[in-house]
């Protein structure tokens, strides 16, 4: 009797559907950013934040990941950017198919900026490459200097981690060194900025570090065509 390994099995037909997710991204140049945290730690406001800075010089649409209702989707809608709902029921992350489908919704040759806020679970929705070109985490910071510990993957997996609501560091009792060494402890490379989108301390020094990074994506496609 062959045992089959049902979880490796998802991965890769996962991967699959991810890896031609990003062969459409390169070629209509979009720089899609995967939006992860857990449930309450502010991925649909940073994203506010962001698309406020960014939006008179990018073209940019979204897709939102929720269990249920579209509360998050039409805050986007609010800003004037198109947001596309997935609700996914019972399912804690969004996976590459879900993406797929969702790009149906959209004319991708209309977009520089594509935003995936992932369901809000601070395992699963690392575990699940969709074709992204970013991996980004929110934090919570009055969550704790120990989750990076105790949850480790996500914080791993991540190129930047937004340590977000130091406003409330006061009153929480947790010290933000900590939190950062224990960040790095998990992930030594990643990029770390403390950020408020209450008070908007920090979002001009990732929101600049995040045009940097698209700009670098645009030379490479540029390069990219210029060879074929």
């Amino acid at each position: 009797m062959h045992k089959i390994d049902i979880g490796t099995k998802i991965l890769q037909a996962n991967e699959e559907i991810a890896f031609e997710n990003k062969e459409i991204f390169r070629r209509y140049g979009i720089f899609t950013v995967n939006v992860m945290s857990a449930p309450g730690a502010g991925k649909t406001s940073l994203l506010e934040e962001t698309i406020k800075r960014l939006k008179n010089d990018f073209s940019i649409a979204v897709i939102e990941g929720d269990l249920q209702t579209s509360v998050d989707s039409e805050r986007i809608k609010a800003l004037g950017v198109p947001a596309y709902q997935i609700t996914t029921g019972n399912v804690c992350h969004l996976d590459a198919r879900m993406i797929h489908n969702a790009l149906h919704e959209f004319k991708l040759d209309g977009f520089d900026i594509l935003f995936i806020e992932n369901v809000g679970n601070l395992v699963c929705p690392a575990e699940f490459y969709l074709g992204e070109d970013l991996k980004v985490m929110v934090y919570s910071v009055v969550e704790g200097v120990e989750k990076p510990k105790k949850y480790p993957l996500m914080f791993h997996e991540v190129e930047v981690v937004l340590l977000n609501k130091i406003d409330l560091l006061p009153y929480s009792g947790v010290e933000l060194s900590e939190v950062e060494k224990n960040v790095r402890e998990v992930n030594p490379t990643a990029k770390i900025f403390p950020i408020s989108c209450k008070t908007g301390i920090g979002l001009d020094e990732w929101v600049s570090w995040f045009r940097n990074r698209v700009a670098k994506f645009r030379e490479n496609v540029k390069s990219e065509k210029n060879l074929h």
